[in-house]
């Protein structure tokens, strides 16, 4: 092999400019597609998180905290009550919790607004009032 097989064969080892700007141009096309698809996501995610919660995840420790007690935590006492014994009354004899691993945060940071009994139900209401932190008709309810 002489001197300038060797040039020819070392010139012919990388990409040219054409071809890099050309893949970046068919990345860029395919970004374009998908990032669209994704854009909003992110709260509708949010949203279903906090229905979860709502519909689901706190009511259910609030059903075995009373079922241990024999009634829900007052309003005063609060979400509060899943995790650490209240103090204040009525005190509950029998409570086996924590019925919850963390404290009760909407998605959005807030806390899930709670009272027993409820205005909107005879149990309890309890809802978040979503990312705007106020209510209005974003908030994610456990009524209607």
């Amino acid at each position: 092999m002489n001197l300038t097989d060797q040039i020819k064969i070392s010139e012919s080892k990388g990409f040219t400019l054409v071809e890099i700007m050309l893949v970046v141009i068919i990345i860029a096309a395919l970004a374009a597609m998908v990032v669209p698809r994704f854009v909003g996501r992110g709260e509708q995610a949010k949203v279903s998180v906090a229905r979860a919660d709502v519909d689901s995840h706190i009511p259910t420790a609030l059903k075995l905290y009373e079922l241990d007690n024999g009634r829900f935590p007052t309003t005063g006492q609060g979400l509060s009550a899943l995790q650490a014994k209240p103090d204040t009354p009525p005190v509950p004899k029998n409570w086996a919790g924590p019925y919850l691993e963390k404290k009760p945060v909407d998605p959005w940071g807030s806390q899930y607004v709670y009272a027993s009994p409820g205005k909107h139900r005879s149990d309890f209401d309890l809802y978040s009032e979503g990312a705007d932190s106020s209510s209005t008709e974003d908030d994610i309810k456990n009524w209607e």
